[in-house]
């Protein structure tokens, strides 16, 4: 409880700076778990994506058709791969559209037969249609590259851009607590002093700080939930009204590890924060 009752009164002490330390840890830790959710929601339309998405492969009449299916199956790539026969195209496109049959009766089947092929990931598509258009055989190769290329860019491009900014925060953050705990220590240097002379451990000085960093990083992570939990559930009812074809994360089995993770990383700033500064600033006095 002394150590307790001198953490409280260091934080008073120095308000100012525990303010600044709580309110940059909260927002971090906001951004932190804004940016993960983001992430697997973002994972999660990927996965939706990817499961829909198919590079086909239009054959030559005169194409070895089942050499060519083997050749693409061996591809790392590749997750599937099937040959559709002409008529088999017909039937699909006759389904979606009954006059097609009256079309081909008239004209002819105008359907190559078709490989088609499902990747490990959809940033796979154009590498396995660049693979596929230079085997001989193959006419043409679609994968929708219209909205597969740019939906890969962005998804990829916002998990990058939040990644970096959290990283930015993380270290700013740890940079305030380093300096919250070192103005505490500072402004109690000559009760320090007097506490080293009687024969106080490094431990025993260390403590009072410690606590404070850590009541600070549970405070923070309190709030940061607080906020963040009923924003995101809000905003994802709102997206699942809106736009019901994205596959929005809600479930608790899904989020309570995120969100916990979020609340044991502020802890942890704040511990490992104050550990640092009272080592580096009990060093300096030596």
């Amino acid at each position: 409880m002394y150590h307790f009752r001198q953490a409280l009164l260091a934080m008073r002490g120095n308000l100012t700076a525990t303010l600044s330390t709580l309110v940059t840890m909260t927002l971090t830790l906001l951004m932190l778990g804004f940016v993960l959710l983001l992430t697997l929601n973002v994972n999660r339309t990927l996965q939706q994506l990817e499961s829909q998405v198919e590079v086909a492969a239009f054959l030559k009449p005169d194409a070895n058709d089942a050499d060519l299916l083997s050749r693409m199956r061996a591809l790392p790539q590749v997750r599937e791969a099937r040959l559709v026969s002409s008529e088999a195209v017909l039937e699909e496109m006759t389904r979606d559209s009954p006059y097609t049959r009256d079309a081909a009766a008239l004209v002819g089947n105008p359907f190559p037969d078709t490989l088609r092929m499902r990747v490990n990931r959809v940033e796979d598509s154009r590498a396995v249609a660049a693979a596929a258009s230079t085997l001989p055989g193959v006419e043409d190769v679609e994968y929708g590259a219209g909205y597969v290329d740019p939906t890969v860019k962005t998804l990829t491009a916002v998990r990058g851009a939040g990644y970096a900014l959290v990283g930015l925060l993380l270290l700013g953050t740890l940079f305030n607590i380093l300096n919250a705990v070192r103005v505490a220590m500072y402004a109690r240097r000559n009760e320090i002093s007097v506490m080293r002379l009687l024969g106080a451990t490094r431990g025993f000085i260390r403590l009072p700080h410690v606590i404070e960093g850590l009541l600070v990083g549970v405070l923070a992570a309190t709030l940061a939930l607080a906020v963040l939990t009923p924003a995101y559930l809000t905003l994802a009812r709102r997206v699942q009204e809106l736009a019901p074809v994205f596959p929005v994360v809600t479930d608790s089995v899904t989020l309570l590890p995120l969100l916990s993770g979020v609340a044991v990383l502020g802890i942890m700033i704040g511990l490992l924060g104050s550990l640092f500064a009272t080592r580096r600033y009990l060093q300096e006095l030596e």
